[in-house]
């Protein structure tokens, strides 16, 4: 049977010269990348380490596999190019066996640097240079299965409901033997047969969302003279879904509105060299806002995050790193880390679409060798998975005749009303119009957001004072707006978390899109977080709004609660100010004491916070001055 021997440790890494140990993941722009200056680094590094040579029985073969390594790579062993991959998002692997000694040189080169060859060039986010995934030997047996295809797992599952029962086929690649299959789900195995044959699993039971994220498991063993020689596996599931332009998403017959967040990998300090905790950390902040789906932007996210996503019933668009600008030398690469992302990700129940692209009529250049390159690669989704819808996410200023947005099955589109230019209620005004002119077009929402600094607040919050209140009210108007509109087939808000945006100067802290649920060190769940945990979450709570606003002018104190309890009772100085019926977003006003304890209960949940009366407005509150760079220079 297959080994994997990790290579994490011991590295030694070389940047302008200067060498010093590290482990992987590990990235070079941790802290340049996230501060807004103009030290953020991108060129070529150089990683190195050494390795021994497993022992391998008469016929074994050796693989190196990398799980992520940004932008371009490319790999030496004693000596000798075994690999080179551009794309700083998916798994590649090298067969090694010939080059190894007993002791082994293993040298890196990685390149974030500008390049026209190679996506991502322009975009929102910093582009971190490293090896920041996990780095593994792979030993297989002389028969193994497939290892070279792609950096895919090399099983196919193709799963389909056909009325109370579970149809399944699933193939699996190796270089001889014979591969059998066994379906797992959890009451044992349910059905085994060989390689290529569709199998029945009776009353099975569903991939149904959050509440039963169903998964069954395929296993593909390879026997050479009945002998089990290697084995691959892979966590399926049984759903059908469709979409409708007038009456939205649907998952297993049922209408299922797809309300949720996107998300950014990077973290405070780490970038996106980040573990499985901070991906099981960012999954719970998630499932507590109460969302059923996520965009994982702008790239293929680590294997272990589909995962996740799998188990916990979150419906996924997955998405490839062509954005913001055409660029024609790298058309190849769109290609290439399409057909990565579908041949990796493809047996997660998860993801029910294909991304295209993000914003790509941003810049106007290469029209037409921009149009074709989507009609291809929408080609090749349906290809290569007929199963999935294609998607695309337009510019805010992309017109709504514009030919892009009318190439993939459904489009959502980036518009942040109310926010860069003023007026929410334009937000209506865009859809009626997108409608009268594109009625049979499946339409949502990829991206809508505001920014907001935990520490800025006011009284009369306003457009562009990057206010956690202004930032509540914005989302507050969208929430109210969605609601009305169940036939949008999704609806992504712009972000779930803070992430670093090095380009960025805004809301007194460069380096930083703040546009987040929650702070980039995923320490302060912003008052926006709750309303949206109001409006999707059936979790019981409470939450007092305003929290961090105590120091107040004026003669009136204005409370704000978000619950999604129907009642809520609201006190000050130990006596009640009244109680309200509602739902979600609950408002009480009383006079402004000097000092103000403040409780709010919906019965037995309880939050409280103290505001205080002061003469002038707190100047820790106000955005001082602001610099916004454009980042799409």
């Amino acid at each position: 049977m297959r080994k994997i021997i990790n290579l994490n440790k011991g590295w030694q890494f070389t940047k302008e010269g200067k060498t010093v140990p590290v482990d992987v993941p590990h990235t070079w722009n941790n802290l340049d990348g996230q501060d807004g200056g103009d030290d953020y680094w991108r060129g070529t590094c150089v990683y190195e380490r050494s390795f021994e040579k497993p022992a391998l029985a008469e016929g074994e073969q050796v693989y190196l596999e990398f799980k992520g390594v940004n932008s371009s790579a490319k790999v030496f062993v004693n000596g000798k190019e075994v690999a080179s991959h551009d794309g700083g998002y998916s798994t590649f692997r090298a067969a090694v066996t010939e080059c190894l000694t007993e002791t082994n040189a293993l040298r890196v080169e990685v390149d974030n640097s500008k390049t026209e060859k190679v996506y991502p060039q322009t975009a929102d986010f910093t582009f971190y240079g490293g090896i920041y995934r996990d780095v593994n030997l792979i030993v297989v047996p002389a028969v193994h299965f497939d290892l070279d295809y792609f950096g895919a797992n090399p099983i196919k599952i193709d799963p389909t409901v056909k009325g109370k029962d579970g149809v399944v086929t699933v193939n699996a690649w190796a270089n001889g033997g014979e591969v059998r299959i066994s379906i797992f789900g959890e009451e044992g195995k349910v059905a085994e047969g060989k390689s290529g044959e569709t199998f029945t699993v009776k009353n099975a039971k569903l991939w149904d969302g959050l509440k039963a994220p169903n998964l069954y498991r395929a296993v593909a063993t390879l026997y050479e003279d009945g002998e089990a020689v290697d084995e691959v596996s892979a966590n399926f599931g049984f759903r059908t879904y469709s979409v409708d332009p007038k009456k939205g998403f649907f998952l297993n017959g049922r209408s299922y509105p797809l309300r949720g967040v996107c998300r950014h990998q990077d973290r405070k300090a780490l970038g996106n060299a980040i573990t499985k905790a901070e991906h099981d950390e960012d999954m719970q902040l998630i499932l507590e806002t109460g969302a059923n789906t996520i965009r994982l932007a702008h790239y293929q996210h680590d294997d272990y995050f589909y995962d996740l996503c799998d188990k916990y019933g979150l419906v996924i668009w997955a998405e490839i790193p062509y954005i913001s600008r055409h660029m024609p030398e790298a058309n190849d690469n769109t290609v290439s880390q399409m057909k990565e992302l579908i041949f990796q990700q493809y047996n997660h129940p998860s993801i029910v679409c294909w991304g295209i692209s993000n914003e790509i009529t941003m810049f106007h250049c290469h029209k037409q060798d921009m149009l074709r390159q989507h009609r291809e690669l929408n080609r090749l989704c349906h290809e290569l998975d007929p199963s999935r819808f294609t998607v695309l996410a337009c510019y805010a200023m992309c017109a709504p005749f514009n030919r892009v947005g009318k190439i993939t099955d459904a489009v959502s589109w980036n518009l942040y009303l109310g926010w860069y230019v003023p007026g929410l209620f334009l937000n209506k005004v865009w859809y009626w119009f997108y409608r009268l002119l594109n009625p049979g077009r499946v339409y949502g929402m990829s991206e809508y957001g505001a920014e907001g600094m935990p520490n800025l607040h006011s009284v009369k919050p306003k457009r562009g004072d990057n206010t956690e209140e202004y930032q509540f009210l914005y989302h507050e108007y969208m929430l109210n707006f969605f609601e009305k509109h169940p036939e949008f087939w999704a609806t992504h808000l712009w972000n779930c978390f803070d992430f670093a945006a090095d380009a960025r100067d805004q809301g007194g802290e460069p380096g930083m899109n703040h546009k987040g649920l929650i702070t980039f060190d995923r320490k302060i769940k912003k008052d926006t977080f709750y309303l949206y945990k109001a409006y999707w979450s059936e979790e019981p709570f409470i939450h007092l709004c305003g929290k961090r606003f105590v120091n107040r002018t004026g003669n009136r104190l204005e409370i704000t609660v978000c619950s999604n309890q129907s009642e809520v009772e609201a006190f000050v100085n130990g006596k009640s100010i009244g109680k309200k019926k509602g739902s979600r977003v609950f408002r009480f006003t009383a006079p402004l004491a000097e000092v103000n304890a403040i409780e709010v209960r919906a019965g037995s949940l309880k939050d409280s916070g103290e505001v205080r009366k002061v003469a002038t407005p707190d100047p820790d509150y106000i955005l001082r001055k602001t610099n916004t760079k454009n980042w799409q220079k």
